[in-house]
């Protein structure tokens, strides 16, 4: 049973882990907190499931459009809301977010009604795994989760463009007088963190339906991941992810699934008792 819980802990981890390093990435180049990500995350899901069921393409096909398409929406999003108000106290900035979040789940209950959507996969089967029964599903949230963070690291590390984007966490005003290109980075950065929720929120889809409202238990628990993890930290996005999905799988176990979902909560007060800045430093490493 241990076994189990630990997979299917790992399986939701993924997706949290998903989700939270595109608020990361986003929070190192603004500052702010994009409560809008939980909207963009419901509609890569929503984007999968048109492509998939009303257009008939192929499952990895139709995630490869959707974050394309997402992608390109998260980018309207900053050059349309937020970089008009890059000179703006944070707070309207803040309530921006809040209004695309309220658009964009009013847009898709309009277009696709308030049901619940079942996305289908092809990967419905259970395989057992040392003993230890799993959906194909699952497995593949998990290692797809583990090649994307591979990739985002290299891509951070290793290369011209992932450089200026942490250049900008680290020092906005230091990386506008070495010539940073803001403008690109901000883009990029954006596109990186939807493609990043479309792909979560298609994983997962299949498990957990697709619905206009999908979002919100998400995107919360998204939010405990960065700031328990540490503000704008990478690695902290990642072990927060992983040790919020491992806990709720645990205490759905050997607790109750009733109290699952304020296990993220508790958590929160726990570690912020004895490390009131997070698990890691602050800023994109």
């Amino acid at each position: 049973m241990i076994a189990q819980q630990l997979l299917n802990g790992l399986a939701m981890g993924s997706v949290y882990t998903l989700v939270a390093l595109g608020l990361t990435l986003v929070y190192g180049i603004l500052h702010i907190p994009n409560f809008a990500h939980g909207a963009i995350y419901m509609v890569g899901a929503f984007s999968t499931y048109v492509f998939t069921i009303s257009m008939g393409w192929n499952y990895w096909l139709a995630i490869l459009l959707s974050i394309i398409v997402v992608g390109l929406l998260s980018v309207l999003m900053e050059r349309i809301v937020f970089y008009p108000l890059r000179h703006a106290t944070p707070i309207h900035a803040k309530i921006a977010a809040i209004g695309v979040l309220l658009f964009l789940e009013a847009g898709a209950q309009a277009i696709w009604g308030a049901e619940f959507k079942m996305l289908p996969t092809p990967y419905d089967k259970v395989v057992n795994l040392f003993g230890v029964t799993i959906t194909q599903q699952k497995l593949i949230i998990i290692v797809a989760a583990i090649l994307l963070m591979l990739a985002l690291h290299y891509f951070l590390r290793h290369t011209t463009t992932g450089s200026t984007i942490i250049a900008m966490a680290q020092n906005r005003e230091g990386a506008f007088l070495v010539g940073i290109n803001a403008n690109r980075v901000s883009m990029m950065t954006f596109f990186i963190a939807g493609g990043l929720a479309t792909v979560a929120a298609s994983l997962v889809a299949p498990i957990n339906l697709v619905f206009p409202a999908m979002g919100h238990l998400v995107i919360m628990k998204a939010f405990v991941i960065v700031v328990l993890g540490g503000m704008g930290s990478i690695p902290g996005a990642i072990v927060g992810g992983y040790i919020l999905g491992l806990a709720e799988a645990f205490g759905g176990a050997f607790i109750s699934t009733d109290y699952k979902d304020i296990i993220a909560f508790l958590l929160l007060v726990i570690i912020f008792t004895f490390k009131p800045t997070g698990l890691f430093a602050k800023g994109v490493q």
